[in-house]
């Protein structure tokens, strides 16, 4: 199994990151099959797969803010006003993918990627661990 850890700047704002370059470096150096597991170690971050750069993740980020407003209903109540939503949020969008790789080449669809979800604006660095399990 090999296993490795970057950082991801997100900034201030929600963001829905594209993951998938990330993804095919770490795997540039497997030939074989396997699988592909994502991991966001944080309580108020998820991985979607979906597509991005037509709308979607820009959707994606508008259903969440509809169901899961920013405003004083929560009782997790520090830091940003509305901060507790990032805490539901792992619950809707889990902090995990796997995804499987076939002669080393993530075996997505023509428009998937794998992508970070950040809806917390109170931590601008994340941290993504991808693990590769040879099949």
């Amino acid at each position: 199994m090999r296993s490795e850890e970057i950082e991801v700047r997100t900034g201030s704002t929600e963001v829905v990151h594209d993951l998938t370059r990330a993804c095919e470096d770490f795997l540039a150096d497997v030939d074989g099959d396997g699988l592909l597991h994502v991991w966001v170690p944080h309580a108020t971050a998820g991985l979607a797969v979906l597509e991005t750069g037509a709308g979607s993740d820009d959707d994606l980020l508008a259903a969440l803010r509809e169901l899961l407003p920013a405003d004083g209903r929560w009782r997790h109540r520090h830091g940003t006003p509305g901060h507790g939503r990032d805490h539901v949020l792992p619950a809707l969008v889990p902090p995990y993918a796997t995804i499987p790789v076939l002669g080393g080449v993530l075996a997505l669809g023509t428009w998937q990627s794998v992508c970070l979800v950040d809806t917390n604006v109170d931590n601008p660095v994340r941290k993504v661990r991808f693990t590769f399990l040879p099949g």
